[in-house]
């Protein structure tokens, strides 16, 4: 039997189409005949047999699709059909076009998985587009498919017939009979011919979208159609193959920061005003672009003309503020920069105006409550009311919210929040001298921020008051309370974060009290340079980080001024008290950089437009023509240039940093931290004593470089 069974496993290994007839037939045959083995048994051993079989092959399938590593998802080959959505457009319109696939709603790990692993890799930016060519030549079928050819005027049905990927364009031409959406003007066939005539019937891969096919063979080439549009919409910058610096892994330094920040955008991350601010940078460092890209055109690098020499120094200038408008890009697509440097804070609450002083010269006492007993209230006018209108120039006014009444206060007035849990939906602002009180414990004077916004309490009074209440916050985008100017002085409430904690602008004082603040992603307090805060008694615990200090002050912002006496800072993930400041030479600037990168780096911080950032790694030496953002008010003449040296000097030291075309910014090497253990010593702190640290992540003190 042995013998034979070899022999039946050779011819099987040989014979593969031929292995469920024969050994349905041989096999079972052999074993039957052996003495006492039953049919059942037989049929057993034959069914485990095929499985064998079957499986070294679906093995042999498997090694195949490893190898043809061209896809972006790779979906199951065993599944007939396509594994994307329909587009509609016969949905809400009379469009008469073909229906496309739904590829623009892709979540952020599929385009994060389709450029890492097979569009860029760790490609530099000077190897983008032969990357991209290289990967559309793996998956979109060559020739022989239907899309729509998009444009802002016309959508037209055409047929590919070839493809271009050095200049990422395909070769169409019109199906026929005409099949085409307008907008706002008539086309005719021979119109549309015309034009593709004069286009060589060349037209962008970017515009065309891949005609729905429920076969599945055309699942890749909408896919790979999409990442391309994707990416030259929304992540490439006309700029970025200019940087000088090429050596870096393009992905990890641009696509991964600026894909996070598209998707935390569209998912409501970030708040509406750095979006703004963000959305401008991009429009002004593009014009910026493209006005230094002209006239660096224009330019002969070999001519000696006073008029060359003048756009020289006219092209430094663009180039200096095209380096102004990229670190600010830089720092808010990086989300460890973004909230530290960034934000210039709530456009709407800047339009929110100081009341000041009644015309009457009276005050008003502002209760908040939905219902009130009379227990309640006898305690309420014995305690506070009595006192506070105990001149017949104070009156006394009812809200059921507490948004209401902190919006018809004036300066002077008191604000008294009886126990209950108040669900606001939208942000309190307080822009004049008021006080702010809850009735009662803190766990019983509860507002609370379900609606998604921007922010959640918002100070800039001279002189504010806020005590006895939890606030709550929900679904936030920022902070849950901003110190934006004056002072605030809180003692004795509750805050349970969810984003940032407390934010001490700039120029703003905070007094902080027996407070209990937890929950934040960020840090429990944010103090900005030249802000003065007292944190007494308080608790901070289960944050990103206790208390974060930004060091990054610049001419006009002092030093801030600390004080810190018995709080509890605990159970943070990161620091208990972590120090932001401008890296410097031991701790950014790489061993192969330049004299000229490492003396910026060392140079002063700036601040541009309510945004901070490190000098451009350019800045020249004293002796030298300068560059940095200030030159624009102090630009070199010609006359000056002679007066130092020779024209040709001069042309030779301005030539030097006109031809780099400047990528001049070294802000981007990745930002690093580390504990410290004489924090507690530096300058900003007035006064330190009787703090406990417990239980922090990464211990109780650090310094972060950026």
């Amino acid at each position: 039997m042995e013998p034979e069974a070899r022999e039946l496993g050779c011819i099987v290994n040989d014979m593969s189409d031929m292995v469920v007839v024969d050994l349905d037939c041989t096999v079972t045959a052999e074993l039957e005949a052996e003495d006492g083995f039953p049919e059942e048994e037989a049929r057993n051993v034959l069914d485990v047999t095929q499985a064998l079989f079957q499986n070294e092959d679906d093995e042999g399938d498997d090694d195949d699709g490893e190898d043809d590593d061209s896809g972006t998802d790779h979906f199951n080959s065993e599944k007939s059909g396509t594994q994307l959505q329909r587009c509609e457009r016969h949905k809400g319109g009379s469009s008469r076009l073909p229906d496309t696939f739904q590829t623009s709603n892709l979540l952020f790990y599929e385009r994060f998985k389709a450029y890492q692993d097979y569009m860029l890799g760790d490609c530099k930016p000077s190897e983008v587009e032969a990357f991209t060519a290289d990967y559309l030549d793996k998956v979109l079928e060559p020739c022989d498919w239907m899309a729509l050819w998009c444009t802002d005027v016309f959508d037209v049905l055409v047929e590919v017939r070839d493809l271009d990927l050095k200049a990422l364009k395909a070769c169409v031409k019109l199906a026929l009979p005409l099949q085409c959406d307008t907008r706002g003007c008539e086309i005719t066939e021979e119109a549309m011919n015309s034009l593709l005539e004069a286009t060589q019937h060349k037209v962008s891969l970017q515009e065309l979208q891949v005609v729905y096919d429920e076969s599945g063979d055309f699942d890749q080439t909408a896919l790979a159609l999409e990442h391309l549009r994707f990416f030259y919409k929304h992540i490439w910058r006309e700029w970025d193959d200019e940087d000088e610096d090429d050596d870096f892994d393009y992905f990890v330094r641009c696509v991964e920061p600026r894909l996070r920040l598209y998707y935390d955008i569209l998912e409501d991350r970030v708040p509406a005003g750095l979006v703004a601010e963000y959305q401008s940078l991009l429009e002004n460092c593009s014009k910026c672009f493209q006005q230094f890209s002209e006239l660096r055109s224009t330019l002969c690098a070999d001519s000696d003309s006073e008029l060359d020499n003048v756009s020289m120094v006219e092209g430094l200038k663009l180039c200096d503020q095209l380096e102004t408008f990229k670190r600010k890009l830089h720092i808010i697509e990086n989300p460890l920069l973004r909230y530290v440097l960034a934000y210039k804070g709530n456009s709407r609450q800047q339009c929110v105006q100081s009341r000041g002083l009644r015309a009457s010269g009276t005050k008003v006492v502002h209760v908040v409550t939905a219902s009130c007993g009379i227990i309640q209230l006898q305690s309420l006018l014995s305690a506070r009311l009595m006192p506070l209108c105990s001149s017949e120039d104070t009156e006394i006014q009812f809200h059921s919210e507490p948004v209401s009444a902190v919006d018809a206060c004036h300066q002077g007035d008191v604000v008294i929040v009886l126990p209950g849990i108040y669900s606001v939906g939208s942000s309190i602002f307080i822009p004049d001298s008021i006080t702010i009180e809850g009735f009662g414990f803190p766990d019983e004077v509860v507002i609370e921020k379900k609606v998604k916004g921007d922010s959640f309490v918002e100070s800039a009074g001279a002189d504010v008051r806020l005590s006895n209440i939890k606030f709550i916050q929900h679904d936030a985008i920022e902070g849950i309370l901003c110190v934006r100017q004056g002072t605030l002085n809180m003692e004795n409430c509750v805050l349970q974060c969810e984003t940032t904690g407390v934010i001490v602008r700039t120029s703003a004082r905070l007094t902080m009290n027996m407070c209990d603040l937890y929950g934040s992603k960020g840090a429990g307090v944010e103090i900005y340079p030249g802000s003065v805060c007292s944190l007494v008694g308080n608790s901070i615990h289960h944050c990103k980080d206790g208390i974060l200090i930004k060091d990054f002050a610049s001419e006009l912002d002092g030093m801030p001024s600390i004080t810190m006496e018995n709080n509890g800072i605990h159970n943070n993930e990161g620091f208990g008290v972590i120090l932001v400041k401008p890296g410097n030479g031991e701790h950014l600037v790489p061993a192969d950089r330049t004299e000229e990168d490492t003396a910026a780096h060392v140079a002063k911080d700036e601040q541009q437009e309510g945004v901070i950032a490190p000098h451009s790694a350019a800045s020249s030496s004293s002796s030298e023509t300068p560059t940095s953002s200030s030159s624009s008010s102090a630009p070199v003449q010609p006359e000056a240039a002679e007066a130092s040296g020779t024209d040709g000097d001069v042309a030779s030291v301005t030539g030097r940093k006109w031809q780099l075309s400047r990528q001049l910014s070294r802000n981007k090497e990745a930002s690093c931290s580390r504990a410290v253990q004489d924090l507690m010593e530096h300058q900003i702190f007035v006064s330190v004593q009787g703090n406990q640290f417990k239980r922090n992540g990464r211990g109780d003190f650090g310094t972060f470089f950026y």
